[in-house]
């Protein structure tokens, strides 16, 4: 019973521990991110539908969270990152598309270091290693032009078949149950949320398999790819000769390492 008690006592300790932390992050001054889709990814019932959040300046604690070994090696640092920073209720990393959250990534960094982030790109003339410095403050963004629904979701016809399809751009925890082994038809039945009007996720998901051809799949996908909301990582710098190159800045957890 000895044991029972005490380790009920050290749940209780740790809850007030959790809830004690959680107040002393929330009087953290926070302030307003906006998302790179404008929130019209999300259904009009979902916080994100305003197209902002609301973050906290980040602090020594959220440095441990950068600093994690295991969090960097299960490639959930930023996922973390995000949900210790966020102040909009109701509101997790994994409920983001990847294009939001690389925004804020950017967002956090800059309200965090500052908008100078320096780089080694390579001179593709030359080959050699070039120490160059990037003012994240003048990312672009390419903003979505498609016009969604109420539920977040947006159409397109099928060539040839002229079936109508409503479809969504997946938000991160969705990505992460595609599996490997079924990377195109699980992304398909995932994003096509009606056809012709059937929702029925069992008719949708025999008609990805059985039903749509690979040539409209293809072209489905290079739609939904070329209307695809998000920052633009492709970057010009000066070369060696003083020409301008351009080379895509890749997004990853060494943004947020100074």
């Amino acid at each position: 019973m000895a044991h029972v008690t005490d380790r009920l006592d050290n749940q209780i300790i740790n809850l007030a521990k959790q809830q004690y932390e959680t107040q002393q992050r929330t009087t953290i001054p926070g302030y307003v991110a906006p998302l790179a889709s404008g929130g019209t990814v999300y259904p009009e019932t979902s916080p994100l539908r305003q197209g902002v959040v609301e973050l906290r300046h980040m602090t020594s604690y959220d440095e441990d969270i950068l600093a994690n070994r295991s969090y960097i090696n299960d490639g959930t640092v930023l996922h973390r990152l995000i949900d210790s920073l966020m102040l909009t209720p109701g509101v997790t990393a994994k409920e983001l598309s990847n294009p939001d959250l690389d925004g804020l990534i950017i967002t956090a960094r800059i309200n965090g270091y500052g908008k100078n982030y320096p780089v080694e790109v390579t001179d593709p003339k030359t080959g050699t290693r070039l120490k160059r410095d990037i003012d994240l403050s003048k990312l672009k963004v390419k903003p979505i032009t498609l016009q969604s629904d109420e539920n977040g979701e947006f159409e397109y016809t099928i060539e040839d078949t002229n079936e109508r399809i409503k479809f969504k751009y997946l938000n991160i925890a969705e990505t992460e149950t595609i599996r490997d082994e079924h990377p195109i038809s699980d992304l398909m039945i995932l994003c096509i949320r009606e056809i012709d009007g059937d929702r029925s996720r069992a008719n949708i998901e025999s008609y990805v398999k059985y039903k749509l051809k690979s040539g409209h799949s293809k072209a489905f996908r290079q739609y939904m790819s070329a209307n695809l909301h998000g920052m633009d990582f492709d970057i010009e710098f000066e070369g060696e000769d003083k020409d301008t190159f351009t080379t895509r800045f890749p997004i990853g957890p060494e943004i947020l390492w100074v």
